[in-house]
């Protein structure tokens, strides 16, 4: 222990004799460390903490799935049957995500929601911090209405009153019994702030239908010793015996089952690792730089390193020593490093919020403080071992020699600086060529063709319930009503309302054409259905290829009508002109559908999407008989498009809203470009970062190599002044020195080239429209790396030029 204290004073005593090679040294680790550290606390906190439930493991989550559509929601019935049938689950819980007006009391608000059965809680182990949950009576038809709500909603309405119990609150303008509080912090995959049994909450319709999936998912609880691959094949046994029993509806739907964990981070976790890998490349950058700059400094302390050999110190003496102040600097580095990322982690909290699982807690919590420390000694000895076993080898003779400070520090140390030079432009160019992929895949993204003009339009959402006393198409008037007076709003231009948007998500259906046979059970072409007022295709400036719009006409007691966009037309009428053709009514006892239109098709996921483009179908909000009229009103967007800014327009349409109803709120309030703004995040982050990281790896060479030929250019002083004194010429001397450069650099773009080559298809499924070997990219990007390294080379190359013979002879 004394020997190493003594090690720590010496090693802290050279540092601070060096404040220029330290500083440098120092910086290029905060920078590799404090970006390594900031990353991996994303990539604990979302891919390695386990959820916060208990025993996480054994949660998954059971869907429906057929060919057509993957993945897909539940029908009620099923679920009870699965329920019902199954023997590896302990607990199987429907939930259905849906939002709530709060009214009463203070100003109309509307609440994220979940529509659950009782066995939700038990099945994530949450327990009420007040009161209880519902119970499986409660979620029966018919009973009282109850609630149990969350705790920020809790502290934020209803200031914390603990006599909140067995009150009643007002959501969608019916009294709900509050039961119970949930305990802070918990969270599920999106927010919510009230849970209604979910079997009150559905219709007749949902509760029958097995052709009807209403957003419906279901969480279950693996018991004791089940494994997934078990849970997976019983549950397609009782996916195939439901099939035999209700062959209409079931026939080509089977169930798709994954762990929770896997449902929460699956699709963020390539990107992540994109980012892993990409901060581990400018730490090794750094690492080489670092060494390349402790090789120079071991070249120069060759003398000291003798006298001590001498004096009788061993080798693995001289090691350690050397060794102990490459990690006191690491160490330097990683807390210096550990400060960058108390920002950089609040940085991409803030650049991530919309982007990360819900259940994510990013942080710097014990797991990443002894990532930093692991990380800083693994890289004090990775930049410290090459310049210590180089430097112990010193010869005595030759370095105790009054001309041995004007050694080129031998022809090893030579070759290794090099090396690490090489390695530092290869790996450079790898992170630029990904970076370059990324931001060209991101461009081509936001230019791709939408089918409709996001410019100045403003989107909002409402929901409607119908209220005691009240008709479906009483309601329903409000849509129209507050239509007109936005209509009358000045600086709009268009207004309109919808059932579903591009971007913003819109149900599927089954059609079939009317005077042709029923298709096989399960084989009806699937599609997207828009329920939309008149104006609605014009203001989202959706072209008309042929027939016509919705208009004023078409409302309830006329001729049912739908427009459809291209692919549909093309998809089930192929060659044919689909305008006049008839489609079956999309409900038990409506008369046929008549094609009035067609319009261009609309991305409705973004062109990245597995299936950017689908067959879609518009109905006319006005046609929907009363009946149904409540499963179309539970969450309307309402569109608006201005002349200019619509920012302005967002106060004049709260205000109508209120003058209809004060306890109707609007929400979701957000401009289209913001909506595909949001759509792209993802991909935008991730190329920020690498864009960011790449950026700092191009730094960190371009500063290596200039060190490494600033280095060279001084201890060839005595050889270029010969030069000069035999009559080489100042472009001899520069042609010289930039070429040692340059050769350097063509070694390490050649290197990187044949890695890019090898490990850009590793990212290719987060690229879009451009190949993983993009040759623009690769050949771009190689020559703004050799023009920086030429930039690097060519400042030592001048100062050599200026060499005075008669200066660099003097001593010789």
């Amino acid at each position: 222990m004394r020997t190493l204290l003594q090690d720590l004073r010496f090693a802290a005593r050279v540092l601070w004799k060096s404040p220029g090679v330290t500083a440098v040294a120092v910086v290029a680790l905060t920078l590799g460390i404090g970006a390594n550290t900031a990353i991996f606390s994303v990539v604990n906190g979302v891919l390695l903490r386990p959820l916060p439930y208990p025993e996480p493991e054994r949660l998954v989550l059971v869907n429906e799935h057929s060919e057509r559509v993957p993945q897909m929601s539940v029908a009620y019935p099923n679920f009870v049957d699965w329920r019902a049938q199954q023997t590896v689950f302990e607990q199987m819980a429907a939930t259905q995500s849906q939002s709530y007006n709060l009214s009463g009391a203070g100003e109309a608000e509307r609440l994220p929601g979940r529509n659950v059965s009782p066995e939700f809680f038990a099945a994530l182990g949450v327990s009420p911090a007040l009161g209880r949950v519902f119970t499986e009576e409660e979620n029966a038809p018919g009973r009282e209405r109850v609630a149990v709500i969350s705790h920020g909603l809790w502290q934020r309405r209803f200031g914390g009153d603990a006599g909140i119990l067995g009150r009643a609150v007002t959501l969608n303008g019916q009294p709900f019994t509050v039961v119970g509080v949930l305990p802070q912090g918990f969270r599920y995959s999106s927010p919510a702030d009230v849970y209604v049994p979910i079997n009150s909450a559905i219709d007749d319709t949902m509760r029958a239908s097995r052709s009807y999936h209403p957003g419906i998912f279901v969480l279950a609880r693996l018991k004791q010793g089940v494994t997934v691959e078990r849970a997976r094949e019983e549950m397609k046994t009782v996916a195939a015996r439901l099939t035999a029993q209700y062959p209409e509806s079931n026939t080509g739907n089977g169930v798709y089952l994954q762990p929770l964990s896997e449902f929460f981070v699956g699709q963020i976790r390539p990107s992540l690792l994109i980012l892993l890998a990409a901060v581990g490349l400018v730490l090794l950058i750094a690492c080489a730089n670092v060494a390349n700059l402790l090789l120079a400094r071991a070249a120069a302390r060759s003398r000291e390193i003798a006298i001590r050999t001498a004096l009788g110190a061993s080798r693995p003496r001289i090691v350690r020593q050397l060794l102990t102040e490459s990690v006191t600097l690491a160490l330097v580095g990683g807390g210096c490093g550990l400060l960058l990322a108390l920002w950089g982690v609040d940085a991409l909290r803030s650049l991530a919020a919309g982007n990360l699982p819900p259940t994510a807690e990013v942080g710097l919590d014990s797991n990443v403080l002894l990532f930093t420390f692991g990380v800083s000694l693994l890289t004090g000895v990775a930049f410290g071992l090459a310049p210590a076993l180089q430097a112990s080898r010193a010869d005595l003779s030759t370095s105790l020699k009054e001309g041995g400070r004007s050694q080129t520090g031998g022809v090893a140390r030579q070759r290794m600086r090099s090396a690490l030079v090489v390695a530092e432009v290869a790996l450079s160019l790898l992170l630029l060529i990904g970076a370059g992929l990324m931001l060209k895949s991101f461009s081509l993204l936001r230019q791709a063709e939408t089918g409709f003009d996001p410019r100045n339009l403003l989107t909002m959402q409402v929901s409607r319930a119908v209220g005691e006393g009240q008709s479906a198409a009483g309601a329903a008037r409000f849509f129209d009503d507050l239509r007109e007076r936005l209509l009358a709003t000045p600086g709009v231009t268009a207004a309109a309302y919808s059932m579903g948007l591009p971007r913003l998500g819109a149900p599927d259906t089954s059609v079939f054409v009317a005077g042709q046979p029923m298709p096989e059970p399960g084989k009806a072409p699937q599609v997207l259905f828009y329920v939309t007022s008149p104006g609605y295709l014009e203001a989202l400036g959706i072209p008309l290829l042929r027939g016509r719009f919705f208009d004023e006409r078409d409302d309830v007691n006329a001729q049912l009508v739908g427009v459809v966009d291209e692919v549909f037309a093309r998809a089930i009428f192929p060659g044919e002109d689909a305008v006049g053709k008839r489609l079956r009514g999309y409900a038990p006892g409506m008369p046929d559908m008549e094609i009035v239109g067609v319009v261009g098709q609309v991305s409705q996921s973004g062109p990245d999407a597995p299936q950017p483009v689908r067959p879609q179908l518009y109905y006319a909000f006005r046609q929907v008989p009363e009946k149904y009229l409540p499963d179309f009103m539970g969450d309307v967007t309402v569109t608006v498009r201005t002349a200019g800014d619509p920012s302005p327009v967002v106060a004049a349409a709260r205000r109508e809203a209120r003058a209809l109803d004060p306890a109707q709120p609007l929400y979701s309030v957000v401009t289209m470009e913001e909506v595909m703004a949001q759509s792209v995040a993802t991909q935008k982050l991730s190329t920020l970062l690498l864009g960011l990281f790449a950026g700092v790896a191009l730094l960190l060479a371009a500063v290596g190599l200039y060190g490494v030929m600033s280095y060279t250019v001084t201890q060839r002083t005595h050889e270029i002044g010969v030069r000069v004194a035999l009559g080489a010429g100042r472009r001899d001397i520069l042609r010289m020195v930039v070429g040692q450069g340059m050769l350097l650099t063509a070694a390490g773009i050649a290197v990187g080239l044949l890695g890019a080559f090898a490990l850009t298809r590793l990212m290719a499924s987060l690229l879009y429209g451009v190949s993983a070997t993009d040759p623009l990219v690769f050949a771009g990007l190689s020559l703004m790396l050799a023009a920086v390294a030429l930039a690097a080379n060519y400042f030592p190359a001048r100062r050599a030029t200026r060499v005075d013979p008669m200066e660099a002879l003097r001593y010789e």
